[in-house]
């Protein structure tokens, strides 16, 4: 009933297709042994949201459009170097304009149709549900959610719309509970509705379900990494080989590969936000732990670039001291460095995309923007990053570091265009452009653009734009032989991942949907049978398990606790501290 709403009433916003033209494109990319390391150990869940996307194609509008795109005769894939990358511009008055295939793609959902709003908006109410999403869901979802909770806060003094990185997620949703929630949505990969599940647990609130958007395994290349057997005996050799010995371990992990690691080598987890503050302050308490950094290599190879870079630009005790950690100088932070062990054989294969022909675009086209990388893009990315944020023209972090650097920039822009206008200053009549080089998934942009907006439209701005440019290799868009057309979107025709593996968006993130959300809060106004429900529920892997005779739940949820005391107390518990020392 509600579903059928919300997809009838985004007829007239989505393109039209037809299922033989997506068909016709898929059979141009012949998959390779790139295409499973995209679809992780099973690709089954990834081909089964690519074949429900060109089933449901049927409902899309604006046939000629899409006509142009995709039945014109496509070249050899991935033989075209991209030079100009697509972008985002946001306009001084808060437009939007999209330039190249890919970010039309992107920007076609960021002023979604109200009717399909309201009809969600209508549906989540009656569910008495709150959702939690995560930063790189689909852009047409996150322009509905961003838009329903703008319309919820007009009548409420809070909203039961989260869109958050993974750690939020969890603490978002227990808000939710606090008010009065009696279900949860957690749109994002399994490893994410465990999570919030085991925090929303530790509140006090294990009786109110957490529902995935989907009954079947949302993977994660990188999180999966982490559960062979290669990572088990990785730990187990640093931890023969080490007297203090600590497991850093990504939160974008299972619950399971915390409990195991965790079984093996004391573990504590850690976001791309924290990352840095944890090791510095583990070692601060330890000074010659070993510090076990897993299961994202490139991540833990940024963090020894960053420290070797911020050694080499010859900070001194002083600036070390105030700008990372008051109890380390320029030997302690050597030494850590020196005693950082990165596990050599995990990635994401979203942030893998930004490889050589990336990162030669960006130096030698876009030497003049601003340059933002996550700390899971490879390390040639993440040096021109490096080098640009030591100067302040770049940042290096997480999906909030990124946001807030962007944010501020805009902001300063803003600032400084009023000042001038205070001090008599004649208008030039040329707009100034901001520009910023997305080192990260693309779903980032929709909150991106909310951010911006709302800062011009608070200003009043009249010649501040900025541009988001995508970073899109050329093995995430496919090559055609008109003229007129430059490129087109990869695999799933704007999804922008490639069967060579090199994704600008997550394809397991974009198992979750706006139908699929739709679902789920039919589902439970419905109360359909409890197989179905107890379907959507988290992985259970781990209930009524032990290890080492310790509760199994327990030992995975420990590693997240002694995170949360770090993040409240910005110390280690000390049952941590005497469990590395023992």
């Amino acid at each position: 009933m509600f579903a059928s709403a919300i997809r009838n009433s985004r007829l007239g916003i989505r393109r039209l297709t037809t299922k033989p033209v997506q068909n016709r494109l898929y059979q141009h990319l012949a998959p390779t042994a790139g295409a499973a390391a995209c679809a992780g150990p099973s690709s089954s869940p990834l081909a089964a949201r690519l074949e429900a996307r060109s089933a449901s194609a049927a409902r899309l509008s604006s046939p000629s459009i899409i006509q142009s795109r995709f039945m014109s005769s496509p070249s050899a894939a991935y033989s075209q170097t991209v030079d100009v990358f697509p972008s985002i511009v946001i306009e001084a008055g808060g437009n939007i304009s999209a330039q190249g295939p890919f970010a039309e793609a992107q920007a076609q959902f960021l002023e979604p149709d109200m009717e399909a709003v309201h009809s969600l908006n209508e549906s989540l109410t009656k569910a008495n549900m709150g959702v939690v999403a995560h930063y790189y869901m689909d852009v047409e979802l996150q322009g509905i959610l961003t838009s329903l909770k703008i319309e919820q806060l007009k009548t409420s003094d809070s909203s039961r719309i989260a869109i958050a990185d993974s750690l939020k997620m969890g603490d978002d949703a227990v808000k939710m509970c606090e008010e009065g929630a009696t279900s949860i949505a957690c749109l994002g990969v399994d490893f994410m509705s465990e999570s919030v599940a085991t925090i929303m647990s530790r509140n006090g609130y294990a009786h109110i379900p957490v529902y995935r958007a989907t009954a079947r395994h949302i993977g994660c290349s990188l999180a999966e990494s982490a559960e062979k057997d290669a990572y088990q005996a990785w730990l187990q050799k640093g931890r023969a080989e080490n007297k203090n010995a600590l497991h850093v371990v990504y939160i974008n992990t299972s619950l399971e590969t915390k409990a195991v690691s965790n079984s093996i080598v004391p573990t504590i987890t850690c976001t791309s936000s924290n990352v840095m503050a944890t090791i510095l302050q583990a070692s601060s308490e330890v000074p010659d732990v070993k510090i076990m950094y897993g299961p994202d290599t490139y991540m833990g190879e940024n963090l020894v670039t960053m420290f070797t870079s911020i050694l080499n630009a010859n900070w001194d005790d002083d600036k070390i001291a105030k700008a990372l950690h008051p109890k380390h100088n320029r030997a302690t932070l050597e030494k850590l460095r020196d005693n950082i062990d990165v596990y050599p054989n995990g990635n994401c294969v979203v942030h893998h995309m930004f490889g050589n022909e990336v990162v030669n675009t960006v130096k030698n086209n876009y030497d003049d923007a601003f340059v933002t990388a996550h700390l899971e893009v490879p390390g040639e990315m993440f040096q021109i990053a490096m080098e640009k944020s030591l100067v302040d023209k770049g940042v290096v972090g997480s999906t909030s570091d990124i946001l807030k650097f962007i944010s501020g920039k805009v902001s300063l822009a803003v600032e400084e265009e009023a000042a001038s206008a205070s001090a008599g200053a004649t208008p030039s009549g040329d707009n100034r452009r901001l520009k910023f080089i997305l080192g990260t998934e693309a779903g980032m942009v929709t909150s991106i653009v909310k951010s911006v907006q709302d800062i011009l439209a608070a200003a009043g701005s009249k010649t501040i734009e900025t541009e988001i440019v995508f970073p899109v290799s050329s093995e995430a868009v496919m090559g055609v032989d008109d003229d007129d057309l430059a490129v087109v979107p990869g695999v799933a025709g704007g999804e922008g991942c490639s069967t060579a593996g090199g994704c600008a968006t997550c394809p397991f993130m974009k198992m979750n949907d706006v139908d699929a959300l739709s679902d789920i809060a039919e589902m439970v106004i419905e109360n359909s049978d409890e197989k179905k429900m107890k379907s959507h529920l988290p992985p259970q892997r781990l209930i009524g398990k032990k290890i080492d005779g310790i509760d199994a739940v327990d030992l995975g949820s420990e590693p997240i606790l002694w995170m949360r005391h770090f993040m409240k107390e910005s110390a280690m518990p000390k049952s941590l501290i005497q469990k590395i020392s023992s």
